[in-house]
C-alpha cells in the first residue's frame, strides 16, 4: 500500500467517530489520534471506535487506509501495546509514533509504515538515527511537547514567532528527514482563528522543504493547501526557466540577469511538482 500524503493532514480525536469521515473528506489525509487528543479513561473507547467503523458487512473500512494515519501512544507504555493489538485487526498500516526518541522504538513496529513524531529533546537529538530506520516514511516535529520536555512554558515569543530552541528543533527534524530521503511534516499551528499567521507559517514550510503541514481544525486545511499551491505566475516562470535550460544545454547559464545552475533548476522542478 502506497500512502498518499498531500500537503494538509488533519488530526481527528479517535474517540469522535462521527468526525472521521468528515475529516477524511476535508483533508489530504486524516490522523486518527489515540494519544493526546483522547483522555486516559477514554482511550479504550477510542480504539473501539476505530474497530467499529470497519463494519461487519465485509465491504471494508469507511476510511481509505492509504489516506489514514493512526497516532499511537509512546513506545514502552501500556497504551502503546493496546494500540498495536487494536491495529492488528484493521487494515491501517501507517502510524504516527508519538514522542519517538530512538531508533530502537521504531524496530518495535516492523509491520507498519511510521511517521516518527519527534517532540521531546531526546527525539530531536536522535532524529537522524530515527529517520534512517527503513520503516520510517516521514518525520514530524512537535513544538509544545518539546518545550514541556525542556521545562519551558511556551514555544513562541510574544510576536507569535517560534523561540530559538523551537526553530532549532524544526530545522533539525527537517534536515534529518531530508538526509534520509524521507518526507518532513511541519508542526500544528495552535492559534486556530489566526489563519493569516497559519498561512505565513505554511508558506515558509513549503518553501523550506516540508512536504506537509498538520492541522488541528478543518478551517486550517484551505490555508495550508493554498500555501502549498504555486500561483499561475510561479508555474509559468518555472516552466519557462526549465525550457531555457534545455535550450542552453550547459551546466551554468545566465537567464534574465541571474546565474542559473543545478540547485535553481531543482527549485523550479519543485514548483511544478507542487502544482501537480
Amino acid at each position: 500500500m502506497t500512502f498518499v500524503m498531500g500537503p494538509a493532514l488533519l488530526f481527528c480525536p479517535a474517540d469522535r467517530p462521527e468526525r472521521f469521515q468528515k475529516a477524511a473528506e476535508r483533508a489530504d489525509a486524516v490522523i486518527l489520534d489515540l494519544e493526546d487528543a483522547v483522555a486516559a479513561p477514554d482511550k479504550q473507547r477510542a480504539r473501539g471506535a476505530i474497530l467499529a467503523q470497519l463494519g461487519s458487512s465485509g465491504e471494508g473500512p469507511e476510511l481509505d487506509p492509504s489516506r489514514t494515519i493512526i497516532r499511537i501512544n509512546p513506545a514502552g507504555t501500556e497504551d502503546f501495546e493496546k494500540d498495536l493489538h487494536c491495529l492488528a485487526h484493521t487494515p491501517y498500516r501507517t502510524v504516527m509514533l508519538a514522542k519517538a526518541e530512538s531508533a530502537n522504538q521504531l524496530r518495535a513496529l516492523p509491520d507498519f509504515h511510521v511517521v516518527a513524531l519527534c517532540e521531546t529533546a531526546a527525539g530531536v537529538v536522535h532524529a537522524p538515527a530515527i529517520a534512517a530506520e527503513p520503516n520510517v516514511v516521514a518525520m514530524m516535529w512537535g513544538a509544545e511537547d518539546l518545550l514541556a520536555s525542556l521545562g519551558g512554558t511556551s514555544s513562541r515569543n510574544d510576536d507569535g514567532g517560534y523561540r530559538a530552541v523551537a526553530l532549532h528543533a524544526r530545522s533539525s527534524v527537517l534536515l534529518a528527514a531530508g538526509a534520509a530521503g524521507k518526507q518532513a511534516i511541519d508542526a500544528v499551528y495552535v492559534n486556530i482563528p489566526d489563519l493569516d499567521g497559519l498561512a505565513v507559517e505554511a508558506r515558509d514550510a513549503a518553501a523550506s522543504g516540508f512536504g506537509s503541514k498538520a492541522c488541528i481544525h478543518p478551517s486550517q486545511v484551505a490555508a495550508v493547501r493554498a500555501a502549498y499551491a504555486p500561483s499561475n505566475a510561479d508555474v509559468a516562470a518555472a516552466t519557462q526557466l526549465l525550457e531555457a535550460a534545455k535550450e542552453a544545454g550547459t551546466g551554468v547559464f545566465q537567464y534574465q540577469g541571474r546565474m542559473i545552475d543545478g540547485p535553481i533548476l531543482r527549485h523550479a522542478e519543485s514548483v511544478l511538482r507542487r502544482a501537480r
